[in-house]
């Protein structure tokens, strides 16, 4: 602080002294000019009293308007607005001064009129010069360039990143591209409109630059993502800049222009929730999150500690990652009153205590197995105990424990599944409906598409292939996927908790499904890289992939809610309880073969249609007598 007040005042000091000598130089310039530089004439009139008054009263004008809390390097059409209001005032000041001072503080009228418009040209020229110095020498440093890039607009938004980059040495702006044809060929603080935004291709290939700041913040987020696919089919490297509001404010954009990201490039708008309803059904409530530490687990965090509420209660099996979702949340959101509960869903007795020491009046359930071609093979036994078991357990503990609402995450894999995770899923979510059925507990089931950026999702993989060069595995061309980004998924499951009477099945309008190639090429070309350069290879269908999927069985019919982009479907399940058939399957022997796994399966949910390649015969008499039989008698 005092440090702060050492360097500020002797600045402010020596600008108000050279304002000082700028007036006095004025009322020199207005006397010259009102006798026709005739100094004997002008002589006889010289009040040196009045003069030296009316400079004090002027200075002391400009910085009453806070003239001097201004950078003269930084001199903008602001400070020259601000420049103009401060020597107003003195002109006024003065007038009134001479008027009621008489003969002792006379001045002739038009040197009164004159000097103010004399001052302000010296002194806006003088801070005018001061910034041109240091552009001057910024433009001189040749040996810093900064990083060449292409701006996509030429307006307001533009003109601030220009001035943001001419501070700075990490970015250098070599032209720009604007669709205004009276921008054509303008130049804009030294840089040029080369052309349309249509033409960056050729643009890039002429400069040798295919760096682009997208520097056009009015766009809606439909229309950026359509400039972001056009330019990035030209070959465009991707960035964007910090909102205009960040800029005004002084946030630098040295280190705040970023790469574009993945989920900016989806084929839709993206989904915007209302705050307002989000807040209300978690504000000041206890919420449990189960499987906190996996990557919608751990927005769903972020996303709720938004919303304030009273307590958080992580759940994760595992010990690092929930580590990682409490001190993000201690940190980043100042969250203290957090319970980290180390835990199995398939333990009972565990998420019994758990529940029933907290109090929850929210539960979201999150925790699952979800890589598709690892649960069909090897681990199928696993993915129907964790995903349906777990499922199952959470939701007879939500019950036991009087928790009002419950959510329970699912997949739109769910729906007439071909793959073992799709149909624990499946049979996950009609356990739940059961087991809550009659019941206090409101429980709604969020199926959506896969999110961008998940733990075992294909962006994770694609940025990684990119990385080392090369191939891009994709599985066939025609492939397709709904896709959202992982903020999206985490809102909707929360905005599902205050919407809908219970036991319905929510699903959001996720638009047209993306083909997976696109989405590969897309993520090619935002990392800065071209096809020829990394290429593309189609391996086939893995086990139990299907070339697209849906959000709905045949027989649901869906209705609106409260928000346009989501609607609810309704329960589709009308065949006899399975709890019982399920519990005693699982008693029978603790180990499954994946054989007899999906056999099961397709006994018990007819839409499921286990993948034609596992049609081979099976021998499941193996039991391991070391191995105690699973109890399910808890449940």
């Amino acid at each position: 602080m005092a440090h702060a007040l050492t360097t500020r005042v002797p600045r402010r000091l020596a600008q108000s002294a050279l304002d000082l000598i700028v007036a006095l130089c004025a009322w020199a310039f207005a006397y010259l000019v009102r006798f026709n530089l005739d100094l004997a004439a002008a002589a006889p009139y010289l009040n040196f009293n009045a003069i030296a008054i009316f400079s004090v009263v002027q200075v002391v004008s400009l910085a009453l308007v806070g003239n001097y809390s201004r950078l003269w390097r930084y001199t903008s059409l602001a400070d020259l607005w601000l420049l103009v209001l401060g020597i107003g005032l003195g002109a006024l000041l003065t007038l009134a001064l001479a008027i009621a001072g008489g003969n002792a503080l006379f001045v002739p009228r038009s040197v009164l009129l004159s000097q103010p418009v004399f001052f302000f040209l010296l002194a806006g020229s003088l801070r005018v010069a001061r910034r041109w110095w240091r552009e001057r020498g910024n433009r001189g440093a040749e040996h810093q360039p900064g990083e060449p890039v292409i701006l996509i607009g030429a307006g307001d938004a533009a003109v601030a990143l220009l001035t943001e980059f001419q501070r700075g040495t990490r970015w250098r702006a070599v032209a720009l591209l604007d669709d205004d044809p009276i921008k054509l060929q303008a130049v804009i603080q030294g840089v040029r409109v080369l052309g349309r935004i249509a033409d960056f291709r050729a643009v890039a290939e002429r400069l040798g630059v295919h760096a682009a700041v997208i520097a056009i913040p009015t766009l809606s987020p439909r229309e950026r993502q359509q400039l972001a696919r056009e330019l990035s089919e030209q070959g465009a490297q991707l960035y964007t800049m910090p909102p205009l509001d960040a800029i005004q404010r002084g946030v630098t954009a040295e280190g705040a222009v970023r790469r574009v990201q993945p989920e900016e490039l989806l084929r839709r708008a993206p989904v915007e929730l209302d705050r307002a309803l989000l807040r209300a059904a978690v504000e000041d409530r206890v919420v449990m999150v189960t499987g906190a530490g996996g990557s919608i687990g751990a927005e769903l965090c972020r996303q709720l500690a938004d919303l304030r509420p009273q307590r958080m209660v992580l759940f994760d099996l595992n010990e690092f990652r929930l580590y990682l979702i409490a001190e993000e949340l201690r940190e980043g959101w100042k969250h203290s009153d957090l319970v980290t509960a180390i835990g199995d869903v398939k333990d009972h007795a565990r998420v019994s205590h758990v529940m029933a020491s907290y109090r929850p009046s929210l539960v979201f359930h999150a925790a699952a197995y979800k890589h598709v071609p690892m649960m069909e093979e090897v681990n199928a036994f696993e993915a129907v105990r964790n995903n349906a078991l777990g499922s199952m357990v959470v939701a007879r503990c939500a019950v036991a424990a009087r928790v009002d609402r419950l959510v329970i995450v699912s997949t739109d894999k769910a729906v007439n599944p071909t793959n073992v995770m799709g149909a624990s899923k499946r049979l996950a979510e009609l356990l739940v409906q059961e087991a809550t059925a009659g019941s206090s507990v409101r429980t709604s089931i969020v199926r959506f598409g896969n999110v961008l950026g998940s733990a075992g999702s294909v962006i994770p993989k694609f940025v990684e292939q990119i990385r080392r060069g090369g191939p891009v595995t994709v599985t066939d061309p025609e492939m397709t996927r709904y896709f959202m980004s992982i903020p999206e998924a985490a809102q909707l499951v929360i905005l599902s908790s205050s919407v809908g009477a219970g036991g319905e099945i929510f699903v959001l309008d996720m638009g047209e499904p993306v083909r997976i190639v696109d989405l590969a090429r897309d993520l090619i070309r935002v990392m800065g890289r071209s096809e020829p350069e990394v290429e593309i290879v189609f391996t086939g269908l893995r086990p139990g992939e299907k070339l697209y999927e849906e959000l709905l069985f045949a027989k649901e019919q869906t209705r609106p809610t409260r928000h346009e982009r989501i609607r609810i479907a309704g329960v589709a399940h009308d065949g006899p309880r399975i709890a019982e058939r399920f519990a005693a399957w699982l008693a029978e022997r603790p180990v499954r073969e994946d054989a007899a796994v999906r056999a099961f399966l397709a006994d018990l949910i007819p839409e499921y249609q286990p993948d034609a390649r596992f049609a081979a015969p099976f021998d499941d008499t193996f039991v391991d007598a070391q191995t105690r039989p699973l109890r399910v008698d808890a449940l």
